[in-house]
Parts: C-alpha cells; structure tokens; sequence
C-alpha cells in the first residue's frame, strides 16, 4: 500500500472519535447548509428500496434513509466509526476495508438499488472498488457520489495528486490526513474504466458562496458491465 494511502486509513482510525463528536454536534457548517441535504436528496430521487452507504462513517446517512421506510446498511473501514453507528441504531454496519471490498473478501450484500459514497472516496486508485461496487448493484442500480469540488479544492493547481487535510479551527485533537484531488476528467474517466455511465451532475452550492461546496455524480451500470 502507497505510503499515502497507509497514512489515510491512519489518520481516519486516529481522528474517529472526534469526526464523530463534529458530525453530530453540527460543528461542520457546509453539511449543515449544503452537503447532508444534497446527498440525502440525490438518494432519495431515485426511489430505492435497498442502499448501501460506502462509508458510512458513524451512520448519519443510515439513521436518515432508515426514518424514510429505505432498507439501509453501512460498510466502514473503523471499527469505532461502526460501533457508533450500531449503537446509534444502525442494524445493518459492516467493517471491511476498500481493499477488501476490492477484493470481493467481505460479503456485504448485493442486489443493492443504490451505493452511495458521501465524501467517502478519498483514497487515489478507485476504479477496483467502484469495479467491486458495480457488481454488487441491481439491474438498473446506481452509484451517487458526493465529493469536494475539485475546482474550488484545488486552490488554483488543478491536477491529480495528493492534498492535505488539517482540520484547522476544528474542535479537538485531529491528525492530519491526506486525500487524493481528482479533476472532473480524472472522475469521468474513474467511472468508465468500473462499468458505470455518468447520468447526472450537480454542483451543490450556498446560495451566499460564490463557489460550490461540493461535486455530487450520478453514475448507472452499463449492460454488460461487471
């Protein structure tokens, strides 16, 4: 594993407890304004009876689709992140990492009308686990991905390459975290390569921000696919 890669998954099992405390205190302001509702209405657009949320964190998202009559599991790669999750309520909560969902070694379901990634995605080669995702979906199933806007996150260099997160005026004791920036072209062409087609685009905004809070994509299963 990439040593960048290995410090990612470091730093999410270092920064757990307090990701949990900030996502449920409302410490986060552009979710609050923008980004929960965004991805909660994207999935609920598409009417779908079972959901897997990649990613689930400490189970927002879950608690949220389950109150709406939605058959929701999680999968995470923290044990603390899906014990929060469980014991907030969350029946349906796998630990597994993305490598190991890329290699198909934890059974999470399948048959899934949805898979949703909300700002889960961070890590740099995605296409084996968006692969690995694709077969687990439905005929007809979709993929929603809700990620950092790539032209307002690069700060003027717009290119592939690995960023780093500090968490700066958060509440608590963060490590830092590095994530991998992809262009808009790097997620299209991310998508093509796993089977899927893009069916939908949107760009979440605050209507008193001149620039986006979020990319959210909308991507199908193409016949013949995974």
């Amino acid at each position: 594993m990439p040593a960048d890669e290995f410090t990612l998954l470091q730093s999410w099992h270092h920064n757990a407890q307090s990701w949990i405390e900030a996502v449920r205190s409302g410490a986060i302001e552009s979710r609050l304004k923008v980004t929960d509702q965004a991805i909660l209405l994207a999935v609920l657009g598409r009417q779908p009876e079972r959901v897997l949320d990649l990613g689930c964190g400490e189970g927002w998202l879950l608690r949220a689709l389950t109150d709406r009559g939605i058959e929701a599991a999680g999968v995470d790669g923290d044990a603390t992140l899906v014990e929060a999750a469980r014991a907030a309520g969350a029946s349906s909560v796998y630990l597994a990492s993305y490598q190991e969902l890329a290699e198909a070694k934890v059974q999470i379901g399948n048959d899934y009308n949805l898979i949703c990634a909300n700002f889960a995605l961070l890590h740099q080669d995605i296409i084996p686990l968006l692969a690995a995702m694709n077969a687990l979906l439905a005929p007809g199933g979709a993929l929603v991905i809700q990620t950092l806007h790539p032209w307002t996150a690069a700060a003027g260099d717009y290119q592939d390459g690995w960023r780093e997160e500090t968490f700066a005026g958060f509440v608590g004791q963060w490590q830092p975290m590095p994530w991998y920036l992809r262009t808009l072209s790097s997620w299209f062409n991310a998508l093509d390569m796993a089977g899927y087609r893009l069916v939908g685009l949107q760009e979440p905004q605050h209507p008193q921000s001149p620039v986006p809070q979020s990319l959210l994509l909308v991507a199908e299963r193409r016949d013949g696919s995974v």
